[in-house]
């Protein structure tokens, strides 16, 4: 391997290999080996309630899992103006996949969010956030940058385009994690205070008006606010898990809510992670997570460039705001939402999607790019 790159190496893999940062990507393939051990064993009680082959989860997640870590590998190669690029083409791409979705995507409970391709089905909606995110850094880099230039409106204008079709479909959750990461774009892009107050009771506005819009939102909130107002089956079900992991946990396999949690491969799979090897992994999890968002947001603050602070701060808090949603609902900390643990929860679209984000971050955060920097 040290002869193969050598410092001297002027291939594109090897000044790759040079300049990528190689903690962090350690961190995510930690990640994904919690994440095949935990499917390992949550994977087959899941395929048994559907009637499917023991291991149908186990082995679908290992089929994308080279997909997702070719995807990571090729966008990390590129320079920043190609992730603009990218970025571009992806938003546009996913934003017709949305439309698509609404009209011809598959219902279940209510909502349009998944498009059928053959034997897999896939989540349009995961894909528009890395993409949105560049775009957003993109047009906020160039209003601070650029006299007259509307990259804030162009940004706003895009925001409401996105959270329209979320909210068609709808998917609240998603829609509040969008609206998030960008509100913390234009905050370090030089947001003044003025909409800051705006914008905060503007979400304020949105949060109450999606309780009485949506019913499943109102139902969510109040089984969180008063739990004998309705099931709360799948949150008892993890929080006994948890109880019955203790420290140490049970052992690998020895976890038996699992077989009576049907989102235990998916929602609540930390809670797995917490009945078979008990609270030390969970936290070992936590530190990994918060080491990827830190040492990104870190080696963003040392770049001159306010593209790649906005670009990766933005990613990074995706990131890091999907494992605390997901985290926090499975301990019973906030309503229950369907957001996936990244790279650690079965799910094609997610982890494809997690990818190319990831695959941004380490693009953006490579010790020397490419000769056309960006500003």
């Amino acid at each position: 391997m040290t002869k193969t790159f050598a410092r001297t190496d002027t291939s594109t893999v090897g000044r790759w290999w040079w300049t990528v940062d190689k903690w962090m990507l350690t961190a995510v393939f930690i990640l994904i080996a919690m994440g095949i051990l935990l499917n390992l064993a949550a994977g087959p009680p899941a395929a048994d309630r559907i009637g499917a082959e023991t291991y149908h989860f186990v082995r679908r997640q290992l089929m994308f899992l080279p997909i997702a870590a070719l995807t990571m590998f090729a966008v990390s190669l590129l320079p920043a103006l190609w992730i603009r690029r990218v970025s571009t083409i992806g938003f546009v791409c996913a934003l017709a996949l949305l439309l698509v979705t609404l009209l011809t995507g598959n219902e279940v409970n209510g909502a349009r969010r998944w498009l059928q391709l053959g034997p897999f089905s896939f989540q349009p909606s995961e894909f528009i956030k890395p993409f949105f995110i560049v775009i957003a850094a993109w047009m906020f880099t160039e209003y601070r940058l650029k006299e007259n230039f509307p990259g804030s409106s162009i940004a706003l204008g895009l925001l409401v385009l996105v959270v329209a079709l979320l909210l068609s479909q709808p998917d609240v959750g998603m829609t509040l994690v969008v609206v998030a990461v960008w509100c913390a774009q234009f905050f370090v892009a030089g947001l003044p205070m003025f909409w800051v107050i705006s914008i905060s009771v503007l979400g304020l506005c949105g949060l109450i008006g999606a309780y009485f819009v949506f019913s499943h939102v109102a139902s969510r909130v109040d089984r969180f606010l008063d739990p004998s107002s309705g099931d709360t089956y799948q949150i008892s079900q993890a929080m006994r898990a948890f109880q019955n992991g203790g420290l140490v946990g049970r052992g690998p396999g020895e976890g038996r809510i699992k077989e009576a949690l049907p989102d235990a491969h998916t929602d609540f799979i930390f809670a797995v992670a917490g009945e078979e090897f008990g609270v030390l992994l969970c936290l070992a999890m936590v530190a990994v997570f918060t080491f990827i968002v830190l040492r990104a947001i870190v080696k963003a603050l040392q770049d001159e460039s306010l593209f790649v602070l906005l670009a990766v701060g933005g990613l990074s808090i995706q990131f890091g705001l999907q494992a605390v949603i997901n985290m926090a609902s499975s301990l019973h900390m906030m309503p229950t939402k369907g957001m996936t643990l990244p790279f650690i929860s079965y799910g094609g679209s997610s982890i494809v999607s997690l990818a190319i984000g990831m695959g941004m971050i380490l693009a953006l955060t490579r010790k020397q790019r490419n000769t056309a920097r960006l500003i």
